[in-house]
């Protein structure tokens, strides 16, 4: 009966047989070993999937020392070659499609990522639900709105336009395809809800009078952020040099003004330089500040595949550009330090590695004190 008490507990758990004298003889020797030699313990385990990097002392400060409000990112987040960089390890792009936002999040510089996908396909509150579910409380999303609302054509696979876009700049898509959901998925993650405004056909970028009007339309109509997410702000980027023109940009000024919104500055080829862009946000002042550095002007203005084959896999700098680091970080020092929000995002086709790049930023926009 005593033996049913141990049930079918495992051999090893049972209390072990009495030697006999030949096993304690044979067993003396091996017990003396184990005592002189120190035990060996097995190299601890690392849990499944993506890890952070073992990022340096240096750049943890970095991090404590920028300003709450500075908020930088890259252009999406599904890059192998950023190990080292924000992960550990060999991952496939699926993968770190999955997993890797958790652990760029935890990087300490990296505040703020631009969902590039939304773009070329509108996004549901679920999936935007599932991003926020990944980040912690005080990470901000910078998100693009779907092309189906913000060009003016219909283009094929190439890029090229077929036929004009009955959708463009569509108040009422624009709020069910993009800031509803936003702002139901990613509640108080939202930060800069970024209307980027495709090239112009010539028809219509000699009639830029009528889409300032369709565009205050649309902003008009969507509905307060702020209830929802504190730190939100709609944005509107452009990618033709006109809207800068002295004979547009108050008028671009006065519709943005109308609704809250602030300008995007384009730091891509087609554009002006950011000094000759940053007017505009003078005009707009007081608010924040919101910027996308895409691509680096050696490229040209079509330069993204060659970028792309040049830098990847985006794991060193490849074209520094000093002068426009210290222009924009003095730019970004100065509105953080009036109390407004910063949102900086970065493509690998800036510099031909966006956390680099960032690296550098930062240490500028902290040495300005």
């Amino acid at each position: 009966m005593q033996d049913d008490l141990f049930g079918d507990l495992p051999a090893d758990t049972l209390a072990p047989e009495p030697e006999t004298g030949a096993a304690k003889s044979a067993a003396a020797p091996r017990a003396r070993r184990a005592a002189a030699e120190p035990a060996t313990q097995p190299p601890p385990r690392r849990s499944a999937g993506v890890q952070p990097a073992d990022w340096d002392e240096p750049l943890r400060a970095l991090g404590a020392a920028l300003p709450r409000r500075v908020r930088l990112g890259t252009s999406s987040w599904t890059y192998p070659g950023w190990k080292g960089l924000v992960w550990e390890g060999e991952h496939s792009q699926a993968v770190l499609s999955k997993q890797g936002l958790a652990v760029y999040a935890q990087h300490p510089l990296l505040r703020t990522v631009s969902i590039d996908r939304s773009f070329y396909r509108p996004l549901t509150a679920e999936q935007y639900a599932r991003y926020a579910t990944q980040v912690p409380d005080d990470f901000r999303f910078v998100v693009k709105a779907p092309s189906l609302v913000t060009d003016a054509l219909v283009r094929s696979e190439d890029g090229r336009g077929k036929q004009a876009n009955s959708a463009f700049l569509s108040p009422e898509l624009a709020l069910q395809e993009f800031v509803q959901p936003v702002l139901e998925g990613l509640g108080a993650k939202a930060g800069a809800l970024v209307f980027q405004l495709s090239p112009l056909p010539p028809p219509l970028l000699h009639r830029l009078p009528d889409v300032l009007d369709r565009l205050d339309a649309m902003l008009r109509a969507q509905p307060p952020l702020h209830d929802v997410a504190p730190d939100a702000v709609l944005a509107v980027e452009v990618r033709d040099p006109e809207w800068l023109t002295a004979a547009v940009l108050p008028r671009l000024a006065e519709v943005l003004r109308a609704s809250g919104a602030t300008y995007c500055l384009g730091l891509h080829a087609r554009m002006p330089a950011l000094q000759d862009q940053l007017p505009l946000l003078r005009m707009l002042w007081p608010g924040p500040l919101v910027c996308r550095w895409n691509l680096n002007p050696v490229h040209g203005m079509y330069g993204y595949e060659d970028a792309e084959k040049l830098y990847e896999p985006f794991d060193r700098i490849h074209h520094p550009d000093p002068a426009l680091h210290a222009e924009l970080a003095h730019a970004v020092a100065g509105i953080t330090a009036r109390g407004q929000n910063a949102y900086v995002t970065i493509s690998n086709h800036a510099e031909g590695c966006a956390p680099l790049t960032i690296r550098t930023l930062a240490e500028r926009i902290v040495a300005q004190g």
